[in-house]
């Protein structure tokens, strides 16, 4: 590891990549926020960076300005929060002899799996929560 040139000629240690990666995470995840607004949230998570290190560091990975980056489609939206949207429905079925089961399953947007989290003939309340 190198260190950089800081002010008056004085050299500092590199940015830790642990949180380089958090910090990039966090700005391609929220294109609407400028570097004072993530400075503000790596503050929120313990992390000491100083605010011209954040700005230098999406200088160095060529993005730009929050006003450039600030066009997110819900598509775009969706894409970067797939790791977190579940959806979950009934699913009602008879079986051969003519009996009604009700199928508990959700789905990870993500991943597409498919995940039975239950069934039962008898849906109550109770049984749901």
């Amino acid at each position: 590891m190198t260190c950089t040139d800081g002010i008056f000629g004085r050299r500092r240690p590199p940015t830790v990549r642990s949180i380089r990666t958090r910090f990039l995470r966090l700005v391609r995840e929220n294109p609407s926020w400028g570097y004072w607004r993530v400075h503000g949230e790596l503050t929120t998570l313990g992390l000491k960076v100083a605010p011209s290190t954040v700005w230098g560091i999406l200088k160095q990975e060529g993005i730009g300005p929050a006003p450039e980056r600030a066009s997110t489609t819900s598509a775009d939206f969706l894409r970067s929060q797939a790791d977190a949207l579940l959806a979950c429905d009934f699913i009602e079925t008879v079986t051969l002899n003519g009996q009604r089961h009700y199928i508990l399953a959700v789905i990870e947007h993500a991943t597409r799996r498919i995940l039975v989290l239950g069934t039962t003939a008898h849906l109550t309340a109770a049984w749901v929560a």
